[in-house]
């Protein structure tokens, strides 16, 4: 298997046959096998009803139904479970995705990309409530990542399977998947793909996941830089918190001892018993969460690290294979 095309969809009824169609004629032009994976995220329509008869008439359907309304990304995570291919693709099934790009996403994958993302240059969507919020968002992950894409809202994307296979997905973060595996040492590229005007339905996206997106995005730059070191975010404020309450406290102290000022009408102690408090819960959210990411590693028996190659002899290879067999 070669290439696993994953869709997710929600009540597409009218454009599943024109995508369907056009899927079609590109697969016919890429040497190897491959699979069309649709998942249909609680549809209400006839979405499932015509991905079953695409199915009974090609093998190379592969459908996934929800029992309800899970989100895209949750419906990419099923995807890229039951993929076989060893580059995934993904895409939207409304038809502003031009299954024609995915000859040209192969071509990048083939020079060594480990992921190659989409570029909608020439968008086809309202400026004030869809592209305006979407170039300031894309300003804002790529310089809080530092992963700097021109559009990570674009769902036609390529990936290696090991790559993608490593990832995990929650709640809106399939669009931040480049920035995710950029933690794994990953070679990636961005090129301009077509984008077309929605024909049939109607968009599944709005400004209330605005927010969702941002809060995803913290978790992310947590996960990028701090996920295994906690303690170097939490206990850097307490610190810097203590170390302040402490300066105060001792130039008070020094100030009632020998130059005889009292403290007792004095805001400054106060702030400077907070500032110690403060700084001791921070070192101590710091350790607790150190503990908390070696059992999230351990129990998942997660790696800190990932290879891409390994090299050595060829008789150290026999061996590590004899070993492996006895084992």
């Amino acid at each position: 298997m070669l290439l696993s095309v994953v869709i997710p969809l929600l009540n597409e009824e009218e454009n599943i046959p024109y995508l369907y169609a056009e899927l079609n004629e590109v697969m016919a032009s890429i040497e190897g096998g491959y699979e069309l994976i649709f998942i249909d995220d609680g549809s209400k329509d006839k979405s499932l009803q015509l991905l079953k008869e695409l199915q009974e008439k090609d093998e190379h359907v592969v459908i996934i139904n929800f029992r309800k309304n899970f989100g895209q990304t949750a419906a990419m995570a099923a995807g890229f479970d039951l993929a076989l291919g060893e580059v995934i693709v993904t895409m939207d099934a409304d038809l502003q995705n031009d299954p024609h790009d995915i000859p040209l996403l192969l071509e990048k994958i083939n020079e060594g990309n480990d992921v190659v993302t989409g570029w909608r240059f020439d968008r086809k969507d309202a400026f004030i409530n869809r592209r305006l919020p979407s170039m300031i968002a894309n300003k804002i992950i790529s310089k809080t990542t530092g992963v700097n894409l021109h559009d990570y809202g674009c769902t036609l994307k390529a990936f290696r399977k090991e790559v993608i296979k490593s990832v995990k997905l929650y709640g809106e973060m399939h669009r931040f998947i480049p920035a995710i595996a950029s933690g794994m040492g990953i070679d990636f590229t961005e090129v301009k793909v077509n984008h077309r005007p929605r024909r049939f339905g109607s968009s599944k996206y709005g400004i209330s996941r605005t927010i969702r997106v941002v809060l995803d995005l913290l978790t992310v730059k947590f996960l990028l830089s701090y996920s295994t070191r906690p303690i170097q975010v939490f206990g850097l404020m307490g610190v810097i918190s203590g170390g302040i309450g402490m300066l105060i406290a001792l130039i008070m102290t020094f100030q009632r001892q020998f130059m005889g000022i009292g403290l007792s009408d004095r805001p400054l102690l106060f702030l400077a018993v907070l500032l110690i408090l403060i700084g001791i819960q921070f070192v101590s959210m710091g350790l607790i969460a150190e503990l908390q990411a070696r059992t999230y590693h351990e129990s998942q028996d997660k790696p800190v690290y990932f290879t891409k190659n390994v090299f050595r002899a060829k008789s150290l290879n026999d061996e590590a294979d004899q070993i492996d067999a006895d084992s």
